[in-house]
């Protein structure tokens, strides 16, 4: 059976690396867009595939196009603006939208697609940069059921053969888990930044302090993968404060509308919001604990 040709609008550290993965397992990635040209042209060189300079030559290059995009703003504009756009000679295309976005954002763009004789699809990741090249991503896909199994043998070439996926139901429902697991993952690794901030003013041996912590109810995949960086102060970026303080601004958007108080959330978002005033927005969201430790540029 011929295999999909992808598109893939976004190339940054994600959207790059998926499409590195598909173009491994044997899909013809045959066109790119970036709204920084250079980043587009490496890596259509690198694939083999064409920097497109409009969007709609995107659309008319692939069949599948997977948009990997900062926010919602820049979702809206990639599928409404005037100019050019993705939904310009569109039907009968599929576009996979995998940003972390508000749920009516993928609702719009899902309602659009059907006007243009195209179906969108929410494929929301919860993983990094890594998994992204390994094809081991956790997507969270949400949107009409039979776009979704028409295309489940490319999903699953992004998530370890489909163990790594699960469809949550109409569009919006994906983004709104994904809402949820960054919010919770945020106040993690702020409460882990305190934890060992606390610990270290204590004058307390940190690793010490971590071994315990992972025996115990302190235990969480956040102190295996930010709890060393805390301690060395290692940011680099795998997901940056600035995408944190974004996506749980996401999650207190939605408990507004639910008339709900969720006030860890917040004090998690306040200190995202000053990691960026600061000057930290483009460290690792491990980057928090320069909020947190003694001696450290954003103590106050």
């Amino acid at each position: 059976m011929k295999k999909q040709r992808i598109g893939i609008v976004g190339v940054g550290r994600m959207g790059a690396n998926m499409a590195r993965r598909l173009k491994e397992v044997g899909y013809p990635v045959t066109a790119v867009y970036d709204v920084r040209p250079a980043a587009a042209t490496s890596l259509a060189h690198e694939l083999g595939s064409k920097r497109e300079s409009r969007l709609a030559a995107v659309t008319a290059a692939a069949d599948v196009i997977f948009t990997v995009v900062t926010d919602d703003r820049a979702q809206l504009q990639v599928f409404s603006n005037p100019k050019d756009n993705l939904l310009i000679g569109a039907s009968g295309k599929t576009f996979v939208n995998c940003a972390t976005l508000l749920p009516a954002t993928h609702m719009t763009v899902a309602r659009l697609a059907k006007k243009a004789g195209a179906q969108a699809l929410e494929a929301c990741m919860a993983s990094s940069i890594n998994q992204a090249r390994a094809g081991t991503l956790y997507l969270m896909c949400a949107g009409d059921k039979s776009t979704f199994d028409r295309i489940k043998p490319l999903l699953a070439q992004l998530s370890d053969r489909g163990k790594l996926m699960r469809y949550m139901g109409p569009a919006g429902h994906a983004a709104k888990v994904k809402a949820l697991v960054n919010m919770v993952m945020n106040i993690n690794t702020a409460g882990l930044a305190e934890g060992l901030g606390l610990a270290s003013a204590l004058g307390l041996d940190l690793p010490l302090v971590m071994e315990v912590f992972a025996q115990t109810g302190a235990n969480s995949r956040i102190l295996a993968t930010d709890g060393d960086d805390m301690v060395n102060r290692e940011h680099s970026c795998f997901f940056s404060a600035r995408h944190a303080a974004k996506d749980s601004n996401i999650a207190l958007a939605l408990a507004r509308n639910a008339k709900l108080r969720l006030p860890l959330a917040s004090a998690t978002y306040r200190q995202y919001v000053r990691m960026i005033r600061l000057g930290l927005g483009e460290l690792d969201k491990s980057g928090i604990a320069e909020l947190t430790f003694k001696g450290r540029k954003g103590r106050a």
